[in-house]
């Protein structure tokens, strides 16, 4: 069973994104960083996490894969204290949604610290900048990259 099919599939990751961007739309902090945020995006970011977490490849396949989602975080110059207040909302969003299932938060808020850092990073790059070849979308299992 993958870490998707453990979550719910897709109809948990959605209820997980509408909950965290509920959030983020309202936080004095994030706001400013999403203004050109889209109802899109939310559906988006559930395809990203359905094919992260061991789902149908429908990121890859229909928007554009792991360079799409590199992308998109250029130029917004995410600082640290960006990153640590999106950790917290999605802590919260995940004790919400998933509370029935304490056992997955430690496991998804491991993927979340490490994809964060990388939009950090990537973030700090102008809009327009080569990334080279970033691969496939990466895979994650319990509280670690899945290496093929």
């Amino acid at each position: 069973m993958t870490l998707y099919d453990d979550l719910g599939g897709e109809p948990a990751l959605r209820r997980l994104s509408d909950a965290f961007y509920e959030r983020v739309l309202v936080d004095e902090l994030l706001a400013p960083v999403f203004a050109n945020f889209t109802p899109t995006h939310v559906e988006r970011v559930a395809i990203w996490l359905g094919e992260i977490f061991g789902g149908p490849a429908d990121f890859t396949a229909r928007l554009g894969g792991h360079q799409a989602l590199l992308k998109v975080h250029l130029g917004l110059g995410i600082r640290e204290e960006h990153r640590q207040r999106w950790l917290e909302l999605m802590q919260a969003a995940i004790e919400e949604v998933l509370a029935d299932r304490p056992d997955l938060h430690k496991t998804l808020m491991a993927y979340f610290d490490w994809g964060t850092a990388i939009a950090k990073d990537v973030s700090q790059e102008p809009p327009g900048t080569d990334l080279g070849d970033p691969g496939p979308t990466p895979r994650w299992g319990r509280d670690r990259l899945v290496k093929d």
